[in-house]
């Protein structure tokens, strides 16, 4: 993200900036949610063409199960897994870094070692290069999508050392296929820093993290299965799996549906999980399977797909009417059994007779205010797009004072609907501009504080508060509070220069390399003193600085290629040249010949630690 700053730069401070190429580097990426497009995957659909919600279709019949899948085991587990712990912690290595602050500890303390690994091995660090290198060139979106394929690709493998994939390639997911090629680099990098001891490091962590969450887990099930009359114990050869990975995003719930098989991927937030959001996958697998033995019944729903053209529905719902029914139902279901933040009433213990017109009036009045807001919640989601939350709404209010399940009602629900009447209603509602983050493909956003936020404020041209915000985090320091200082300081330097202060500038990368603990953020206070040096006419002092970048491997390339042109030639602008280099043919200058702006392939600067969802 380029933000540049509106206001008009001073001539001595922009050819300052435009020679350390600041103005070129995205400010940091702010670790905000992004809506992935329909064929995402930290939805419940791996992808779309994976596998989305309507995999019991025969579309999806050549999918096989996932590797975790215990053909002989129960219906509904909750488990973790060792070739996700691989890929995961391999993904962290290489800089994924989303939602680090509110990970578990246990995500810190693999990373930890990994690094101490790094730090005693050029062959690790080597082997981390080339599968980091991998990873970096298929960042294609942006999105959740780039992470999620690799999720994809860990749940078809086999336990390690071995970490092949578990069924054919055209029997899997085609968003696993499309980096399928990491293998090899996985195997080599886990090799290298020895993944699999320090998973048995933190195994029985693992194992206890899946321990608290089991009852909560049990608790859901067994409370929506009493709410839809249904026996939790049914079994008919599907699966519904929660998997526990500490080391991603907790503000995402990467969902997936293979063939008949629901996997929640999941990651803890003070030890609890998104226990809504995995309800909600659970509910896609108990009632789609409802829906779709009555798919020709849904047919003559048809008509209704035309009034949702203009809803800011995903392009499946607004062409699937079996899963627009499916997702209606769900939206009511949830709708009933929410949590309104109304305190239920309750009587009081010694009530008299002549008090039970009162209780009751008393009574009514808080169902009433119940009511309001789930009925607002109904609206919500018409107004998303989803026109036949109301009649589902309507039909389980009549569904909740009958013994029969929903399995035996669902026929009565799908067959009596009025389409005529819901037409009409459709035809009332005025749609949104724009869709709510679905459960099944949704990451939230988080607050930002502290240097997350000067980083903000810093992007947005707001110098003056992010170096006000850097210096107060440094104060912290002596109260006892844990600050990266090398961060605060990397960020008052690149203020420094953007506001035309390059002693300041140079005195705080100065400090940020030697306190950093970001490797990200060492190399490049490297890479920015070897060129302020360069322009100071110091090559030797700059090359050492280059070299200084080099040595740390952060594992970046656009790190290693801006370290390799300083050790090659001079950082020089337009108009800027030491009587040493001034036969230099500028070949490798980052530099154009327009007046000193910065050439497109000028490299980046750090995102340091805060990172956009990849």
């Amino acid at each position: 993200m380029n933000r540049r700053n509106s206001r008009i730069v001073p001539p001595a401070v922009s050819s300052f900036v435009v020679a350390l190429g600041l103005l070129a580097v995205p400010a940091l990426v702010l670790a905000q949610a992004k809506r992935p497009d329909s064929a995402s995957s930290s939805s419940a659909n791996s992808g779309q063409s994976a596998s989305s919600s309507s995999s019991s279709g025969p579309a999806f019949a050549q999918e096989k199960a996932p590797s975790l899948v215990d053909p002989a085991g129960p219906a509904i587990e909750l488990v973790n897994s060792e070739q996700l712990f691989f890929m995961a912690a391999t993904l962290n290595a290489c800089g994924y870094d989303e939602g680090l602050a509110e990970s578990d500890p246990v995500r810190q303390e693999v990373r930890n070692e990994v690094n101490q690994a790094l730090a005693a091995s050029e062959d690790a660090r080597d082997k981390r290069d080339k599968v980091c290198l991998y990873i970096a060139q298929h960042r294609m979106t942006g999105t959740i999508k780039d992470i999620s394929q690799y999720i994809s690709l860990a749940l078809y493998l086999t336990p390690p050392p071995d970490l092949e994939t578990s069924v054919e390639l055209p029997e899997m997911p085609p968003d696993s296929t499309q980096v399928v090629e990491i293998l090899p680099l996985l195997k080599d990098f886990a090799a290298a820093v020895d993944l699999h001891g320090i998973w048995l490091t933190h195994h029985h962590g693992y194992d206890e993290i899946v321990n608290r969450l089991h009852d909560g887990l049990t608790q859901m099930i067994l409370s929506t299965n009493y709410y839809l009359k249904m026996p939790a114990s049914t079994y008919d050869g599907r699966r519904f799996l929660v998997v526990v990975e500490p080391q991603l995003n907790p503000h995402t719930i990467n969902a997936r549906v293979y063939g008949t098989d629901f996997v929640d991927v999941v990651s803890p937030v003070n030890g609890q999980i998104r226990m809504s959001d995995v309800r909600h996958t659970y509910l896609h697998y108990l009632i789609e399977p409802l829906l779709y033995s009555r798919s020709s019944a849904t047919d003559r729903f048809l008509p209704i797909m035309k009034e949702v053209r203009d809803a800011p529905l995903d392009y499946r719902l607004r062409s699937d009417i079996v899963d627009l029914t499916i997702e209606c139902l769900i939206k009511a279901v949830e709708a009933r059994t929410m949590d309104t933040g109304i305190k239920p009433y309750v009587a009081p213990k010694d009530e008299k007779r002549s008090d039970f017109e009162r209780i009751e009036s008393e009574r009514n009045a808080v169902n009433q205010k119940m009511e309001q807001v789930r009925i607002a919640q109904v609206r919500h989601d018409m107004a998303q797009g989803y026109v036949l939350t109301a009649y589902f709404y309507e039909q389980l209010g009549i569904f909740e004072k009958d013994p029969a399940s929903l399995k035996d009602t669902i026929g009565e629900l799908v067959y009596s609907m009025d389409v005529d009447h819901e037409i009409h209603r459709a035809r009332d509602v005025t749609f949104d501009k724009e869709a709510d983050d679905d459960v099944l493909r949704r990451s939230a956003p988080r607050k930002l504080t502290g240097l997350d936020l000067a980083e903000a404020r810093l992007a947005a041209g707001d110098y003056a508060t992010a170096s006000a915000m850097a210096r107060q985090s440094l104060t912290m320091v002596s109260g006892g509070e844990t600050v990266d200082t090398g961060r605060a300081n990397f960020i008052l330097a690149r203020a420094a220069i953007l506001t035309g202060h390059p002693q300041d500038a140079m005195t705080e990368f100065e400090k940020a390399a030697s306190t950093a603990k970001e490797t990200r953020i060492l190399a490049w206070s490297h890479i920015y003193l070897g060129r302020m040096m360069d322009l100071d006419c110091k090559r030797d002092e700059a090359l050492a600085q280059y070299k200084e970048a080099l040595a740390v491997r952060d594992g970046q390339q656009d790190t290693r290629l801006a370290a390799e042109r300083g050790v090659k030639a001079a950082y020089a602008v337009k108009g800027h040249s030491c009587e040493e280099n001034a036969d230099t043919d500028g070949a490798d200058d980052d530099t154009d010949n327009s007046g000193g702006k910065p050439a497109p392939n000028l490299p980046t600067a750090p995102p340091p630690s805060v990172t956009a969802p990849k």
